[in-house]
């Protein structure tokens, strides 16, 4: 098994609507096993930037293919691969790029289409600067989509709300690798404790710059192999993310409600605000991720977690105590978190947004007749698309009596003490996460 054949398999199942997450890590955990790290490390990097980069891979294939609409998926992904090698991949020489492709390839298909994709891929070698790109100046939108690779109407929509200078540094921060973020876990260690044990076992770390419990790991061995993750020091998660545990602010003792639970991140972190005392209601439409809260809560030494299945559109508030704060964490577009599920761009549509927002809305309707008098709670999204974030929860607002916005505490880090919160690349340096303070009028 070699990592290029790895990353040609993995491309197949995403073209055939598999998740590319999930493909990706069933093929490492399967046949994949095998690979060294380096080569675990080169297939991941085939896999997730030819995806990212398809729009524009594709670009280059449709100019120098003589059908380009009668090129089948598999020697299209063959291309992509090889073109993704060519064009961003500097420390992979030309030749070995070439070379390997086309190998694939005679093993994969018949000799014309072996002889096709030498063809095309030498044909681009000897003269990258016969494609036409899109002019930057009478075609910005377009230029942007195809050149940094999303979708036309993502950045249409980019452009009219941010410009164009925003627009482009948003959509190449798209094209980035994430960063790794992990939360120190309070209740065991404190950060520096963390940082220590972590460099010890030879990572590389350095401290956030807007949770207290951030600590972005730079390099190291495998995280599961590491002493302090067997300890319960820590937990994988963005910083963005952690500012909704400390946006809603839960105290020791406090009745709390999470809606929309799984996998735990947000709910532990609560937890650890809470310092285990109180009880936190965690609720997860599936019971399979309802584990994934449960092991969490486990390995980080958590007991105030009661985490069960249940879907927060059929559950009755007229049965249950009022909670003291509640946390919406609603499933949305994700268009904030596109450096981290790479085939996520070309899934979403502006229809699919148009909907999410109606069941987003039932939720936070649902989800504030649960809010005691005096209580608080926080909507939080990884999107940055105001239909479902600022335009939503000013209309849910509108509509229900007895409910204000409610500062969020984050002036001391420099972000502000308004009821809601976007977070940008281009300003903060964060995913795009959006939060929402909202508190129930009455004592």
């Amino acid at each position: 098994m070699k990592a290029r054949e790895g990353a040609y398999e993995v491309l197949e199942k995403v073209e055939a609507g598999a998740y590319a997450n999930l493909a990706l890590d069933q093929f490492l955990e399967g046949p994949g096993a095998v690979l060294t790290r380096l080569d675990r490390n080169f297939l991941m990097e085939l896999v997730q930037g030819t995806i990212k980069y398809r729009l524009y891979l594709d670009w280059i294939i449709d100019q120098l293919v003589q059908k380009p609409g009668q090129l089948k998926t598999g020697p299209r992904n063959m291309l992509r691969l090889g073109f993704y090698q060519l064009c961003f991949m500097d420390k992979v020489p030309a030749r070995a790029a070439t070379y390997e492709t086309v190998n694939m390839a005679k093993h994969r298909f018949h000799s014309g289409v072996a002889s096709l994709i030498n063809g095309v891929l030498r044909n681009w070698l000897r003269d990258p600067e016969k494609i036409q790109w899109p002019n930057e100046t009478s075609e910005p939108a377009k230029f942007l989509s195809v050149t940094l690779s999303h979708p036309l109407w993502m950045v249409e929509d980019w452009l009219q709300r941010y410009g164009y200078q925003r627009t482009r540094i948003l959509c190449e921060y798209n094209n980035q690798p994430p960063e790794l973020w992990l939360r120190t876990n309070t209740l065991r260690t404190n950060r520096d404790e963390l940082m220590a044990s972590l460099e010890a076992q030879g990572c590389e770390v350095r401290q956030g710059h807007y949770a207290p419990e951030s600590v972005e790991l730079l390099s190291g061995p495998s995280i599961r192999d590491l002493e302090a993750f067997q300890k319960g020091w820590f937990t994988v998660q963005d910083e963005s993310s952690m500012l909704a545990a400390h946006g809603l602010a839960p105290k020791p003792g406090e009745r709390v409600l999470d809606t929309c639970a799984a996998p735990g991140g947000k709910t532990t972190h609560m937890a650890q605000l809470m310092q285990d005392q109180g009880y936190i209601l965690a609720w997860d439409l599936h019971p399979h991720r309802v584990e994934l809260i449960k092991e969490n809560s486990r390995r980080l030494g958590i007991h105030i977690i009661d985490a069960k299945a249940q879907d927060v559109l059929t559950a009755e508030p007229t049965d249950m105590e009022p909670f003291q704060k509640i946390l919406v964490d609603a499933p949305c577009s994700g268009l904030g978190v596109l450096r981290r599920r790479s085939d996520a761009r070309w899934r979403k549509s502006p229809e699919e947004i148009r909907q999410l927002t109606v069941i987003q809305k039932d939720i936070l309707r649902r989800a504030l007749a649960c809010l005691a008098p005096g209580g608080r709670l926080l909507y939080s999204t990884c999107t940055i698309q105001p239909a479902e974030n600022q335009l939503l929860v000013g209309s849910v607002l509108e509509e229900m009596a007895g409910f204000s916005p409610a500062k969020l505490p984050f002036e001391a880090i420099g972000l502000g003490s308004d009821s809601m919160l976007q977070c940008l690349p281009f300003e903060h340096g964060l995913e795009g996460f959006f939060l929402a303070a909202i508190e129930r009028k009455g004592s």
